[in-house]
């Protein structure tokens, strides 16, 4: 959203390393944009580099030393018009009287703290070139409660009030704030890691349905970034046809 037209525009993705981030990378790359992605996981980047000439920065939004080190090197090679947080993801499924304190807090270190992190970092940029986009990629869990959900459930409506509470603050300045909801996205890790490794109750998640795949969110929120300057998409809830609800989904033989 940038008035910036000399160069070609430039988002940060975070979360870069795989799933819906990496989609995201692929597809702004393919679409001409100068991408900055960043994750933990060196080998992931320096792959995903390679294969899309995106340049990286390997960085965990929960140090705040990699956060200004991410945002130094964006400072120093020129240029924002969006970021793109979506470095994310969902520990245990456990009822609230046996949950894990420590699985909940780092959730919200990487969900929430993360996203305020580097928003923080970044917005300073985006306002300096004129404008452009924060994105927050949520869930649906942000908009509803499921047994053993209230861990995920919790950070990603305080997620979800940090997209809307800075829209609020913000408004009248030339940036866009998206809110990203996607429902049931298979991808290669999020249930996974969710599972602590479990392979088969990782699987059964997507059983019996079509899910969504993480370029399906990738294609969302270019969308949302293309749209004309005076359009804002304010939250853009995304789900598998088969799914009503996040407790709600019909699966063939159910």
């Amino acid at each position: 959203m940038s008035t910036q037209q000399s160069r070609p525009r430039r988002a940060v993705v975070t979360g870069a390393s795989s799933g819906i981030g990496a989609a995201t990378v692929r597809r702004l790359r393919a679409d001409g944009w100068d991408v900055v992605a960043t994750a933990r996981r060196a080998d992931r980047l320096h792959a995903l580099a390679e294969e899309t000439g995106a340049d990286v920065v390997v960085a965990d939004v929960t140090v705040e030393a990699d956060v200004a080190r991410l945002a130094s090197h964006v400072e120093d090679t020129g240029g924002l018009d969006a970021l793109v947080n979506n470095a994310g993801g969902a520990l245990g499924l456990e009822p609230v009287e046996a949950t894990d304190v420590e699985q909940w807090r780092r959730m919200y270190d990487l969900n929430v703290l993360g996203t305020l992190r580097v928003t923080q970092a970044l917005l300073p940029q985006l306002r300096s070139g004129g404008g452009g986009d924060v994105v927050v990629v949520t869930s649906t869990a942000a908009y509803g409660a499921y047994e053993g959900g209230a861990g995920y459930t919790g950070v990603k409506h305080a997620e979800r009030m940090l997209a809307t509470t800075l829209r609020w603050e913000i408004v009248g300045e030339p940036i866009r704030v998206i809110e990203i909801a996607p429902g049931a996205v298979a991808t290669e890790e999020f249930s996974l890691v969710r599972f602590g490794g479990d392979a088969e109750r990782a699987a059964a998640v997507y059983a019996g349905y079509e899910p969504l795949v993480a370029d399906d969110i990738a294609d969302a929120i270019i969308w949302t970034l293309t749209r004309p300057p005076h359009v804002n998409v304010d939250t853009l809830v995304v789900r598998p046809r088969a799914q009503a609800s996040n407790t709600k989904t019909a699966r063939a033989g159910a």
